[in-house]
């Protein structure tokens, strides 16, 4: 009404400026960004006291703020938006076999480093040291998960490689450096590295011990010593690493290796890039096939012992896989939860609808779950004392890598689809997350392996399966479904150990059972009594196969909502 009057154009034709404005844009709920990542996570904080990180609670709460700001948030688009991109030689000629980045991942990186993602437990151990890492790494992951595969490495390789003292006492110091530095150039004119992993071949895949890569001692072989190792690998994953762990065929068997990119002249190690994968998901990371060409490596650990020299390495691997799937059920719960608190539909507020606060309370319920089982873990490598913790530490990993990864795509899927139609659209995060879903389920072993290593353990540390019911007891008494839950599936483990075959073919609901026994006593016994209720009553009371949105009548999804949503 205050409007400038538009002038005619040549023809004469005045249009009316009220015609252009179609329509206000309203019912679309702000942008989820500029918040605390870390105080609107209740479950976290609570976890985060209860497992003996209290201490670390300012510096998750600065960490909190610094994830959840617009511009931090904006750099996991830019690097997803940018895939790396792999050059051979340079404009002379010379092999350099480099993968080049966006700027953002970088930073992301950087970021990473300067908090001590990839270092803080082994600089400082002690009590929370790992649950505070993984607290902090939990909320990382939830901005852009593809770069934590080398944090990941680089963090994991620690335990393996102080297998070889003279090794680590070149290396540690360097892993350990919170400085980061991406420059392709040899290690001795760097002061911190990143370190890969090469296992994977063509004819194996999981089954390492069909490799086929030939370490060949350079003098007179053994732990320390160089060798010369040709042979292919399948997935090299982030290699722009500055050293990989590696198994290959020594005259000895099967031993694993410290494989650098350059020699100690300076020259090149004669270890090729093939290509870079082309991925569904994780694309701001690369991943690559490689060749290698007598490429120098060491010894780490003893000869034919590979397999449990790098074990280590495995398992911390997989440790962070149920981080990162939990960071992705926590992002994708926040995203549908904050969604539906802000749009209303058919005359009502969607987070206030029967059927969809039977979906968005359930997304809660699977999320916090999965981190409270994360945790737990977490304080058991934090207690490397204890034989106790360390013989359910043994089962609980392959049992909550298995559980929590296979969980997170569909969650995702629903997640998205509470958001509609904007929720597949590439400038919102659901994508991005629905495509991550699947690597950390698929990598560092898949489900099967997973519940085939359940049943290894059980085998190989009987203690551990003990360990494991000891600690899923403590939940209880206090709940009907949880009780006659856990004295079934006891009375099923005693009978599956005395048929191993049997126990093989139905081991995959032998170990879904163990992981919604242990995640129900956690509830039970620190949650509120709204969350251990409805889970309960969802996952137990029917043998622990559940789907989304299909919580029974009487529970208090409200409260749910309520204690999950961030408010923002």
């Amino acid at each position: 009404m205050n409007a400038k009057h538009p002038t005619p154009d040549a023809t004469g034709f005045q249009p009316d400026p009220w015609l252009a404005q179609t329509h206000e844009v309203v019912n679309q709920p702000p942008a989820l960004e500029n918040y605390n990542l870390f105080t609107e996570d209740t479950a976290l904080q609570e976890a985060v006291e209860r497992e003996g990180a209290g201490w670390a609670r300012q510096e998750l709460e600065a960490f909190g703020e610094l994830a959840g700001r617009r511009e931090t948030i904006e750099l996991g688009f830019q690097a997803n938006d940018n895939k790396p991109t792999f050059h051979t030689h340079d404009r002379f000629g010379h092999r350099i076999d480099e993968v080049r980045f966006h700027p953002a991942y970088h930073e992301l990186m950087k970021l990473a480093h300067d908090h001590g993602l990839h270092s803080s437990p082994w600089e400082k151990p002690g009590p929370g040291a790992h649950v505070a890492r993984a607290a902090k790494y939990y909320l990382h992951t939830q901005v852009e998960a593809s770069h934590g595969c080398p944090i990941t490495m680089t963090f994991a390789a620690m335990p393996s490689i102080m297998k070889q003292p003279d090794l680590a006492e070149r290396w540690a110091s360097k892993i350990l450096n919170r400085e980061y530095d991406p420059r392709n150039v040899p290690d001795s004119e760097k002061s911190s590295v990143t370190i890969g992993m090469a296992m994977t071949e063509k004819q194996g895949g999981s089954d390492v011990r069909a490799n086929t890569t030939r370490a060949v001692p350079t003098g007179p072989g053994g732990p320390g010593q160089a060798y010369e190792l040709v042979g292919h690998k399948w997935f090299v994953s982030a290699p722009m690493c500055d050293a990989f762990l590696v198994l290959a065929q020594a005259p000895g068997g099967l031993s694993c290796f410290l494989m650098p990119r350059w020699r100690p002249d300076g020259s090149k190690n004669p270890w090729q890039i093939q290509r870079l994968k082309n991925k569904m998901g994780n694309v701001a990371n690369a991943s690559s096939e490689a060749e290698l060409r007598g490429a120098l490596g060491w010894m780490v650990g003893e000869e034919g012992r590979g397999v449990p020299t790098i074990i280590e390495m495995v398992a911390m691997t997989r440790f962070d896989c149920m981080i990162g799937s939990s960071a992705g059920m926590r992002q994708a719960a926040a995203q549908a939860l904050h969604h539906c608190h802000h749009r209303s539909a058919f005359g009502a507020r969607l987070s206030d609808q029967p059927l969809m606060q039977n979906v968005l309370a359930d997304l809660a319920l699977e999320s916090e779950a999965a981190m409270a089982y994360t945790l737990r873990i977490a304080r058991a490598l934090d207690a490397r004392d204890d034989e106790q913790e360390q013989l359910f530490l043994r089962l609980a990993t392959p049992v909550g890598k298995y559980w929590i990864c296979k969980r997170t795509a569909n969650h995702a899927y629903e997640a998205m689809e509470c958001i509609g139609g904007s929720g597949v659209m590439e400038d919102c995060i659901m994508p991005r997350l629905y495509r991550e879903a699947p690597v950390n389920a698929i990598w560092e072993g898949s489900g099967n392996v997973q519940c085939l290593d359940t049943l290894r353990a059980l085998q190989k540390s009987p203690d551990s399966l003990e360990a494991f019911f000891s600690e899923v007891s403590l939940g209880r008494g206090q709940d009907r479904h949880f009780d006659g839950f856990t004295d079934r599936l006891k009375q099923d483990f005693a009978t599956a150990v005395k048929d191993q075959q049997t126990a093989a073919f139905q081991a995959r609901d032998l170990v879904d059972r163990l992981a919604t026994s242990l995640q129900a006593s956690l509830l039970i016994r620190h949650a509120p009594s709204a969350v251990a209720n409805a889970f309960c009553a969802s996952r137990l009371a029917s043998q622990g196969s559940h789907n989304i949105g299909a919580l029974p009548h009487g529970i208090d999804a409200s409260g749910i909502i309520q204690r999950a949503t961030p408010h923002v």
